[in-house]
């Protein structure tokens, strides 16, 4: 299972990070940055959260 980030969609809100720290990175703005990919196993909750925390659909949970 992968997170899928559209940049373009991005609106910088951070949102993202809370469910999945471990997954996602921000720069100093707020944009994300998907850090683990493939998603382990172990964290597959997580990035499910952290795609559904984004009010934009930047982030994208696929197989």
């Amino acid at each position: 299972m992968k997170l899928r980030l559209d940049a373009t969609r991005c609106q910088g809100y951070g949102l993202c990070q809370e469910p999945a720290p471990n997954l996602i990175d921000l720069d100093e703005w707020g944009y994300a940055a998907v850090v683990a990919d493939p998603v382990p196993g172990a964290s597959e909750d997580a990035a499910r959260a952290a795609a559904e925390a984004c009010p934009n659909s930047a982030l994208r949970w696929e197989r």
